[in-house]
This record gives structure tokens, sequence and C-alpha cells, in this order.
């Protein structure tokens, strides 16, 4: 899980406007995070099926916000892309 301080800094860096913290950048950046830190707790851990779910389910809903920014903006879509660090 993501400490209040590592949410803020990735709020600040991937905000659209002042007062952002739900724009799909903001939440697609966050899911991000704690995906690659499940990834880091399942390579120490790979018998932990629950935490396995977890990650499923984070990748799932990172992959549904992904789809609906490349539906609203495929410019935003592509520089969130590039930013974060994942290939499509």
């Amino acid at each position: 899980m993501l400490n209040p301080e590592e949410k803020t800094d990735i709020i600040k860096k991937y905000k659209v406007h002042e007062k952002d913290t739900g724009s799909p950048e903001v939440q697609i950046a966050l899911l991000s995070e704690e995906i690659s830190k499940l990834l880091l707790h399942l390579k120490k851990h790979p018998k932990d099926v629950h935490s396995r779910r977890g990650l499923l389910k984070q990748v799932c809903s990172r992959r549904k916000f992904l789809a609906y920014l490349k539906n609203e903006d495929a410019k935003r879509y592509s520089v969130i892309l590039k930013k974060v660090g994942l290939k499509k």
C-alpha cells in the first residue's frame, strides 16, 4: 500500500488541474505504483494467493481506465503511457 506522502507526490506529478485527485491520469499512475509494489511483494512471497488476486483486480481496473482514456482522448492516452512507462 502507498503511504500518504507517496500518494500526494504521485498526485502532484500527474494532476491535470489544481484540485485534481480523480482524473484518469492520476488514477492510472496510482494503480501503476500499487501494482509495482505488489509485484515486488509477490516475488518474495510467491504463494500469497490473496495478494495475487488483489493484483489482478488492480490490473483490470487500470486496464479499464486506460480503455476509457483511449476512447475519450487518444493524445492524453499516449502521454500517460509514456509518463508511467507502460507499453501498448
